[in-house]
């Protein structure tokens, strides 16, 4: 069995989310990788925004550090501005967005703002960015975040980028166009919504892992999907394709 990190299974879980096809807003780290992962394999025809202005339909050639790197620049379809790209979320041609949190909830609304009473925060994180734009515009988008209990909240502080608000019908009836979180990707699991409640539940547990230590670093009763079971461990290929895309290990070590 080939030996991985945490991160670069949590890169192809997340590069499996991405259809071909797909208009992705990319965002960096993490879901930088998942796109050129996807593209290399079983995606070729995804497209990538990224949130300063550009668009590639190939990863750049290069191990990019921020979006604005000059390898980012050279072989793009269109080199423009931020008002070009938020535009296409507006229009609803963004398939799929890649946010990153500070906490999640159990209906998959997610906190970037603060930690504790908002009037007087024991933590200032840094804001929405695009996160809420995504979260609100996107068709659909996915969470990539480290899970630990007390990120992992029954209700966060704050939300600065909605998921399922208060449950089923709460989107609609906000006016919310695009569909919702469909999965959160952690170090220790994969998740969907369940469609009655818009409950997160557990798809799949990591390997090394087990639904017992997955629900002691959740803050809710977590539920189970029909048909859990373990996430498939990373093949030889797969790792291969993560570590051409980032050969010193910057974001997946």
């Amino acid at each position: 069995m080939p030996e991985y990190t945490d991160r670069e299974l949590m890169v192809i879980a997340a590069g499996r989310e991405i259809r071909d096809g797909d208009l992705v807003f990319v965002g960096m780290r993490l879901p930088l990788l998942a796109f050129a992962f996807a593209k290399r394999t079983h995606a070729p025809g995804a497209i990538g925004l990224f949130e300063n202005g550009i668009v590639r339909d190939q990863p750049a050639a290069e191990t990019l550090m921020t979006m604005s790197d000059t390898p980012n620049i050279p072989g793009a379809l269109w080199s423009t501005g931020t008002l070009e790209i938020m535009s296409l979320l507006q229009q609803g041609l963004v398939d799929l967005g890649f946010i990153g949190a500070a906490e999640i909830d159990k209906h998959g609304n997610l906190n970037t703002s603060y930690v504790g009473d908002w009037h007087r925060p024991t933590v200032r994180l840094p804001g929405s960015g695009g996160g809420a734009d995504i979260a609100s515009l996107a068709r659909r988008f996915v969470v990539i975040m480290p899970q630990e209990k007390h990120r992992f909240k029954e209700r966060v502080d704050f939300i600065t980028s909605p998921g399922f608000g208060d449950g089923a019908g709460w989107r609609e009836r906000v006016g919310l166009p695009g569909s919702g979180p469909a999965a959160v990707i952690t170090t220790l699991g994969v998740y969907r919504f369940e469609p009655k409640t818009r409950e997160m539940v557990l798809a799949s547990w990591h390997p090394g892992q087990s639904v017992e230590t997955v629900r002691t670093a959740t803050g809710w009763d977590l539920r189970l999907a029909d048909g859990c079971s373990r996430t498939p461990t990373p093949t030889a290929a797969e790792l291969e394709f993560v570590r051409a895309c980032d050969p010193t290990g910057f974001w997946t070590r």
